[in-house]
């Protein structure tokens, strides 16, 4: 009996301490819920606060005429109401931008006018100045902050990269698809070059967003507020190699449909086009080739003037600068030689490269992509063959394409020109024989390939592919092009003239004692 009562006692000791670990549990368990609730609540308001604390918000990029930026200022501000916004124009708005609401939700809102003026000074017309917090983001007209969750995401992603040369880009809703570019540029040759990126990492981005960045970023920039924003920037940023990573999964929402109306639509989209071509034109860039195989010219037509002025001393501007002649240059000079070939041809006045076009031919089929000019030789004999060099003895001419045909007034030779406006031009020189060498009036003396040389390189006339077609060229090419540059001047992949290209670090030919 006092067996089953021991028993019986024991059992009910078990009992009451599960009983009592059963409690205890449950109170570990809600204590440490409270405290991962704490540490949740921790870390969200130093998330929060930190935005607040690093980031300046930028507004760049709205239209004066039709815009939501009071609206778009208090969602920011709404949301973050201690972080700094910039709002960044060319000139004062008009009409002036109203906020309609209590000062106090816009007390960190600033407006940066860029326009010169007697009453703005230097500092207050730079953003640079006004930035104090390690990061910016820049964001588009017409946004919405629906949750803190993007923004805070976008800093964590920065801050864990470890290269300083990383933007985020996050999306929007209900808008066009956002595109990832890289973007190839050669600054030499004036070309910028699209394509589509296989992933979410990337130089250009397309499509309405926000982009956060570190504000060390914008110094590096030639003009890190430059208009189309942000296609400048990622143009400018991409010649760093700072790469953009875009968050697709927590997107910012779209305040009003802006230009619902054709005319403030039109409007929009001609200002566009022009802020495009100011852009490609202040960065030195004229001929765009697109993601879609679509090419762009932002240079010389035949109705304007070249992109360079007089050359002094055979060296262009460009060359002093490090760059080759503009590629829209060099398609109106061959459009011109085309031209030139063709009538010549047809008035069967025998001709010949000449010069750093033949050297062009030779090792490219091309002109050289640092030549201004298409130097031809002709015999003087022939010239009364061809109507056009006929008229431009007396007085220029403009035949029924547009070119112009004139004496040079630097001697007694002819240049054609691709237009009366656009000075792009064709040099033909008249050579006669006088014992069994070919000579001139006029010798150029910044050529010094422009030299006397054998008849027999003419007899007979050769051919070479240049600009596209046939051309007569001297027979023996190689040993003509020796002739008149130099030893290995075929082979040399650089200018010929070492004394005017030196300052750029090329590696050139040798100068002909």
């Amino acid at each position: 009996m006092r067996i089953k009562i021991a028993k019986i006692l024991i059992l009910l000791v078990i009992i009451l301490n599960l009983i009592v670990f059963y409690f205890v549990w449950l109170l570990v368990g809600r204590h440490k819920e409270r405290n991962e609730d704490v540490s949740i609540k921790k870390f969200r308001n130093t998330e929060w606060n930190d935005v607040q604390a690093n980031i300046t918000v930028i507004l760049r990029g709205f239209e004066s005429f039709e815009n939501d930026i009071p609206n778009t200022v208090r969602s920011i501000a709404s949301t973050y109401p201690n972080i700094s916004i910039l709002i960044v124009t060319d000139m004062p708005p008009y009409p002036p931008l109203f906020f309609n609401s209590s000062m106090s939700l816009f007390q960190n809102v600033r407006l940066v006018n860029l326009q010169p003026g007697l009453n703005n000074s230097f500092e207050a017309r730079t953003p640079l100045f006004q930035l104090s917090t390690e990061f910016v983001l820049f964001m588009p007209d017409s946004t919405r902050i629906h949750t803190k969750k993007t923004i805070e995401k976008m800093l964590r992603i920065i801050t864990s990269e470890r290269s300083n040369l990383v933007a985020v880009a996050a999306t929007y809703k209900a808008s066009k698809p956002v595109t990832c570019l890289n973007c190839h540029i050669n600054l030499r040759e004036w070309i910028i070059q699209f394509e589509e990126s296989s992933g979410d990492v990337c130089d250009f981005v397309r499509g309405k967003h926000a982009t956060l960045m570190r504000t060390e970023m914008l110094r590096k920039l030639t003009d890190p507020f430059m208009l189309p924003f942000p296609d400048a920037f990622y143009i400018q940023a991409a010649t760093h190699r700072i790469k953009t990573h875009i968050l697709r999964d927590l997107p910012f929402g779209s305040g009003k449909e802006l230009y619902g109306n054709p005319h403030s639509a039109w409007k929009a989209s001609q200002l566009s086009k022009e802020r495009a071509a100011a852009m490609y034109h202040a960065l030195g860039l004229k001929k765009v080739m697109l993601e879609n195989g679509d090419t762009e010219w932002h240079g010389c037509r035949r109705d304007t003037a070249r992109c360079f002025g007089t050359v002094v001393d055979d060296t262009p501007q460009y060359l002093w600068e490090g760059k080759w002649t503009p590629p829209c240059c060099l398609a109106g000079l061959r459009r011109t030689a085309r031209h030139v070939f063709h009538l010549l041809d047809q008035a069967q006045t025998r001709y010949w490269l000449e010069g750093g076009s033949l050297l062009g031919a030779m090792r490219m089929g091309d002109i050289l992509p640092w030549d201004y000019d298409v130097d031809v030789g002709i015999y003087s004999e022939d010239i009364g063959r061809c109507s056009w060099l006929v008229r431009a003895k007396t007085r220029p001419a403009v035949d029924e394409q547009g070119f112009v045909w004139e004496k040079a007034s630097e001697g007694d030779f002819f240049r054609v020109h691709l237009s009366q406006v656009n000075r792009l031009h064709v040099d033909i020189f008249p050579f006669e024989v006088r014992n069994g060498t070919m000579t001139k009036g006029t010798w150029l003396h910044t050529h010094k390939q422009d030299m006397e040389f054998p008849q027999h390189f003419l007899k007979p006339l050769s051919t070479i592919e240049f600009v596209g077609r046939t051309v007569s060229a001297p027979n023996n090419i190689h040993d003509f092009l020796e002739l008149k540059f130099g030893k290995g001047a075929i082979e040399n992949p650089v200018y010929p003239n070492p004394s005017k290209m030196a300052i750029f670090g090329l590696k050139v030919a040798p100068e002909k004692n």
